[in-house]
């Protein structure tokens, strides 16, 4: 099992990105992502059940950030708009454990996760 996750980089404040991240040998139903900012702990960020069903998210990102899954339904992308110097973190995209179907907002209820990738917003 393995979750990739891409399209960090740098960009100014006011800005987009889009991260995208692929499951490899997993079938989860719930995938999320998290964000770790330097010398803080690991925050939840929003999340889907791939089935179906309405998105949730922390309350700093709603309205601004958009999770979606693939076209394959195997993985997830974030849409991430009007970028702030604060959404600078590393990102992790997790799923839970198959056949899970709820979502969750607490870290320690996903099992998988990807390896991060790093989102600087300069201001």
């Amino acid at each position: 099992v393995q979750l990739q996750a891409s399209g960090g980089g740098l960009v100014q404040a006011g800005g987009s990105l889009r991260l995208s991240c692929t499951a490899a040998g997993l079938r989860s139903n719930v995938m999320a992502w998290f964000r770790q900012a330097s010398g803080k702990e690991r925050e939840f960020v929003a999340a889907v059940n791939l089935s179906g069903g309405v998105p949730v998210y922390a309350d700093s990102v709603t309205g601004r950030f958009t999770i979606s899954r693939d076209d394959s339904k195997s993985g997830v992308h974030l849409q991430m708009n009007s970028l702030k110097s604060d959404d600078t973190a590393v990102y992790y995209c997790a799923a839970r454990k198959p056949p899970i179907t709820v979502i969750s907002r607490s870290r320690t209820q996903y099992h998988y996760w990807g390896q991060g990738t790093l989102v600087t917003v300069s201001s």
